[in-house]
């Protein structure tokens, strides 16, 4: 952009007045963005941490069938289950839009039926342990969605800071400091000029 140090012509002065004035409004687009994404991140936040507090839940009730199944079976015979057994999925991702923002939304489809793992020589404690592993897997999609959410979320927040940073500290300072330059040297030509003006007259 011009500086003070520019020629002090009423065409500098207009460009001048023109940045200014597109800088105030990408100043006021980008601050009402910054608002946008910082409830948004708030907002996820919340959710996933109440989403890691029903990972953690799901998980220890999980674990805690687990260790009675390994207590009645035996670790060997569940790895062997386990090689026989499972419960197939799919998971797909696309992509909501927020502010020119991609976030991804991500979705936990079960395929067929679950294989008891009590067929491969196991107690029913094992299918037990089984069914709460798998009721945790939407609870591990959804805190990954968050979590991907949240880091995207941020990495745009401080970019849009960055921005906001800029043109309040430096463009617009500056840009200001360039049109108050010229408009003293215009209005100090226009006196001089004038005072020129009179003198003619009255010699």
């Amino acid at each position: 952009m011009s500086r003070p140090a520019d020629a002090p012509t009423k065409s500098n002065l207009l460009k001048l007045q023109k940045q200014l004035a597109f800088a105030l409004e990408g100043f006021e687009l980008l601050e009402q963005k910054r608002q946008i994404l910082t409830l948004e991140l708030v907002r996820r936040l919340e959710r996933a941490r109440e989403a890691e507090r029903r990972v953690a839940e799901a998980l220890e009730y999980a674990h805690a069938a687990l260790r009675e199944a390994t207590l009645d079976s035996g670790s060997e015979a569940l790895d062997r289950a386990a090689l026989g057994g499972g419960v197939d999925h799919a998971v797909s991702i696309s992509d909501e839009r927020l502010m020119g923002l991609r976030l991804p939304k991500v979705r936990l489809e079960i395929l067929g039926e679950r294989i008891p793992l009590g067929f491969a020589g196991t107690s029913p404690s094992a299918d037990v342990a089984q069914q709460r592993f798998v009721a945790a897997l939407p609870l591990f999609v959804e805190l990954a969605e968050l979590q991907t959410a949240i880091q995207r979320l941020s990495r745009e927040l401080r970019k849009t800071q960055r921005r906001c940073n800029a043109l309040t500290k430096i463009f617009i300072p500056e840009c200001r400091q360039a049109i108050h330059h010229i408009t003293g040297a215009l209005e100090e030509r226009e006196r001089e000029s004038f005072v020129d003006r009179k003198l003619r007259a009255q010699g």
